[in-house]
């Protein structure tokens, strides 16, 4: 069953999601995919994929609770239109816990355990002064993570239960997803660029 391309994957990204913070989550969370499948010898180009469009229809059909179109139902009928490979199907339905999908192989597990921690990361990176990613570390990602009123919709409890899930201690986790978003500061303009501009 054929996995798109990286380019087709995104330009099918760019006809559903319009906001520049959603494009920017799903590369953050397409990076983390990548430099965990490397780290397990899997399949880069699905991981990253599934990375790049887990959020496909968030944008449109935001109503989790709709059972019809709600995300991600509405993606997951169209990765199913168009054929694409079941392991993907599997992991989005899977980071999706009210879908009762159970989770099942390592690739289910990193998503769901790089999808928040992802956010905390790049809003932690936001409120540095010199909105630049590579001044971020793990000390300062803990530090925020202790500060409940700091990016508060991102459920800690959640990030824990599922990095545990997939095996990692949470320490390494974050450091290892944090130099996975470093490597791609620039696309998800956390490279100082912000600061500059504002000068």
């Amino acid at each position: 069953m054929p996995l798109p391309t990286r380019d087709q994957a995104w330009n099918l990204l760019c006809q559903w999601v319009q906001s520049d913070s959603l494009r920017k989550h799903m590369l953050a969370v397409e990076a983390a995919m990548r430099a965990y499948a490397h780290k397990y010898h899997e399949d880069e180009e699905l991981w990253g994929v599934t990375g790049l469009l887990h959020d496909l229809d968030f944008e449109r059909f935001p109503d989790m609770a709709d059972a019809v179109d709600g995300h991600p139902r509405s993606a997951l009928r169209l990765f199913r239109e168009l054929d694409y490979p079941p392991a993907l199907i599997h992991a989005v339905e899977g980071h999706a816990p009210y879908l009762g999908v159970a989770r099942t192989g390592r690739l289910d597990s990193a998503l769901v355990a790089v999808d928040e921690l992802t956010g905390l990361i790049m809003a932690v990176g936001y409120v540095r002064p010199s909105k630049d990613l590579g001044d971020v570390t793990v000390k300062s990602v803990r530090k925020k993570w202790k500060d409940r009123a700091f990016a508060a919709a991102i459920h800690r409890g959640e990030i824990e239960e599922f990095t545990a899930e997939l095996g990692e201690p949470l320490e390494e986790h974050i450091g290892f997803v944090l130099a996975a978003l470093q490597g791609v500061a620039g696309d998800l303009g956390l490279d100082g660029r912000l600061a500059s501009a504002a000068a």
